[in-house]
């Protein structure tokens, strides 16, 4: 970014900043503290989240009606955000703290570890100690037994979304709930499979790396617990500014750099990639699987596009294979299930309690 831009950036978040703090000082509401699932590792945790007003969404009900999705999604990208507002972390008494930034984000790492629970996730107590508020994150840090990581995408992939048709994904956003948006059949228990592994006790961690706002992350944690899909972390994007750049990264610098972060904190875990062909997911992972050799284990596309995009992924399969990596496009879980078992990946269904 050049100079200027940078200046005016700092610019615009130091006015921003500003007026946030007098707006609450006149009118100040309930706040919360969105704590986002984290990863870690015997040598460390990391957390992230965001300090908002309390907007008062509360989890969708089984006659909910379109209005109140409307008015719930809706307050989703309507966040009042909370600047320069220190977050303290305590875990087993290891205290860190941060400030949020501009748009109310803030990081975490607490380091070194005294000890680890003996859980797949780690519970970490979070405060704001000047306004009173608290709450807990949870941070995953994969056991010894994990064999591998899967790195999915969300839209198209694990919840119908037609990512590439702006109206038809607006009405789906705005007007539906995580009761009533739809997952594609077969990917909760797919996704169980792979989490259990073949010896059913691995816990293969899951990561959901997404162009998807952050401001979903409640919408989207709610969804996948609906409809059994196994807890994972979440790597979303900020559609706002910030101090050091005015456009947000693109599609796949977002999706290339969160997946670079998991492979280097995760480097003895092979790499299992999931995705949809109606953006670049393809190509994103063909990078992944030349810049990480050996350790891209597979990669599945679920087809949602026309018979051209379908060749274009072709080529790419071809590609994979020169590198060793399988890369599968399908249109259903099935055959998903098919080439896993046969890669080794899972185990049967009746070797899994018919997940």
């Amino acid at each position: 970014m050049s100079r200027l831009r940078r200046i005016v950036a700092r610019a615009g978040s130091d006015a921003e900043e500003l007026l946030e703090r007098l707006r609450r000082r006149r009118n100040p509401g309930p706040v919360q503290i969105c704590a986002y699932r984290g990863m870690g590792t015997p040598a460390g945790l990391n957390l992230s989240g965001r300090v908002l007003e309390d907007r008062g969404i509360q989890p969708a009900v089984d006659d909910q009606t379109r209005l109140r999705n409307l008015r719930d999604n809706w307050r989703r990208f309507g966040t009042r955000e909370l600047t320069g507002v220190l977050v303290r972390a305590a875990f087993k008494g290891q205290i860190t703290q941060a400030r949020t930034d501009a748009e109310g984000y803030f990081q975490l790492r607490i380091a070194p570890i005294p000890s680890l629970d003996p859980t797949l996730w780690q519970t970490v107590a979070l405060e704001l100690p000047d306004l009173g508020v608290q709450t807990t994150g949870e941070v995953l840090v994969p056991p010894p037994a994990a064999r591998y990581a899967v790195i999915s995408d969300i839209d198209d992939t694990i919840l119908l979304s037609h990512a590439t048709d702006t109206l038809k994904l607006l009405r789906l956003t705005l007007l539906q709930n995580a009761r009533t948006r739809v997952p594609y059949a077969g990917v909760a228990a797919l996704y169980q499979a792979f989490a259990a592994g073949v010896s059913g006790v691995e816990h293969n961690p899951i990561f959901y790396v997404s162009s998807s706002p952050w401001n979903l992350y409640d919408f989207l944690i709610e969804f996948m617990a609906f409809h059994g899909l196994p807890a994972g972390p979440l790597f979303l994007t900020d559609y706002g500014l910030d101090r050091e750049q005015l456009i947000k990264p693109q599609h796949t610098e977002h999706k290339l750099a969160q997946i670079e972060w998991i492979a280097s904190t995760y480097p003895h875990l092979e790499l299992v990639l999931i995705g949809d062909s109606g953006q670049h997911d393809p190509e994103i992972y063909l990078t992944v699987a030349r810049t990480y050799p050996g350790r891209v284990v597979a990669i599945y596309i679920r087809h949602v596009s026309d018979r051209r995009r379908a060749d274009e992924v072709a080529a790419l399969a071809t590609q994979a294979a020169a590198l060793g990596t399988p890369l599968l496009l399908t249109t259903t879980s099935a055959t998903v299930v098919a080439d896993a078992l046969r890669r080794g990946l899972i185990a049967a269904a009746s070797d899994r309690g018919q997940r």
